[in-house]
């Protein structure tokens, strides 16, 4: 038996609570692991609120992403033993914010020693979604990026992918996130109705690919900075990209260990900003639902060991 996070019902946070479940077992293609840590993203308090895509089986356990040691291979599973540190995605309706979980062998990699616990488990959806962004239109050094929302896990992996790459990176979010997003190198813009007015002083041309974290109003703000409708990119809201003419981010397993490489060798920092025991996860993901998160929040199941 262990303890996963869960919610109950669709909707608000009163439906989330940590429950004991029988320690899931892995089928085919699937490693079971013991937590060390799990990511907590924007994903998960919209699959509690029900908005997610389609409904999951309730209690619907929350998390996309973990790092720990494989306690059991999968039929078919190769490449990982008994006893790894690894980061990867979790299993469907199996959830991360929990003490032992199953994930995806294809989407899961061996874990660096170069790289803690804690930072590994912010790479599997929020790092392999920074890289998607910054690699599904391919641009040249000198180029620019816009990236709306640029202070949170994902925005802050992708700043720094594009300054590895020379890119002029643009960075729209809070005031209070200026000197985080400024530290990427990136050139920091206020969201705010004088957002198209900012980027258009530095960018009159236009910018060449727009990176939503946003969705909603604030992507229909930047969209029409970009020279090209289709480099809008966006992976909050997939209706309005599509009603702009702009694209889905696209993620691929390979990206996984793509980004963990550029991790491992210190080009990209995962920026954790706070953690908190899975204990506490109901405060986790409140902070991620706020949009007060300065970087990175991640659930520390075991640390002694990173």
């Amino acid at each position: 038996m262990s303890k996963v996070y869960v919610s109950n019902e669709y909707g608000g946070p009163e439906n989330q609570e940590l429950i004991t479940r029988n320690t899931p077992q892995p089928g085919p293609g699937e490693l079971g692991v013991k937590v060390h840590a799990a990511g907590v993203n924007p994903l998960d308090w919209k699959v509690r609120s029900g908005v997610a895509g389609t409904p999951r089986e309730l209690p619907a356990p929350l998390g996309e992403e973990a790092s720990g040691i494989v306690t059991a291979v999968g039929d078919g599973v190769e490449g990982f033993a008994v006893g790894d540190p690894v980061l990867g995605l979790v299993a469907p309706g199996v959830g991360g914010y929990a003490e032992d979980t199953l994930l995806v062998a294809e989407s899961t990699v061996l874990k660096p020693e170069e790289i803690s616990f804690t930072d590994a488990a912010a790479i599997p959806v929020a790092g392999a979604s920074a890289y998607a962004g910054t690699h599904q239109v391919e641009l040249e050094p000198g180029q620019s990026l816009l990236i709306n929302g640029a202070g949170g896990g994902v925005g802050l992996m992708a700043a720094q992918i594009g300054r590895v790459h020379k890119f002029q990176v643009v960075g729209v979010d809070h005031e209070d996130k200026r000197e985080l997003i400024e530290s990427t190198g990136a050139i920091f813009v206020a969201t705010g109705d004088a957002v198209a007015e900012q980027v258009r002083a530095l960018l009159p041309d236009g910018v060449d690919v727009v990176f939503d974290l946003v969705g909603g109003e604030a992507l229909r703000v930047v969209a029409p900075l970009a020279k090209n409708p289709a480099h809008v990119i966006s992976a909050a809201d997939a209706a309005t990209v599509g009603e702009l003419g702009g694209q889905v981010l696209r993620r691929t397993p390979e990206m996984v260990g793509q980004i963990t490489g550029v991790v491992q060798y210190g080009l990209v920092d995962p920026k954790v900003d706070t953690t908190y025991p899975l204990e506490q996860a109901g405060k986790a993901l409140a902070h991620v639902e706020q949009g007060h998160a300065r970087g990175k929040i991640v659930l520390e199941l075991i640390t002694s060991q990173d």
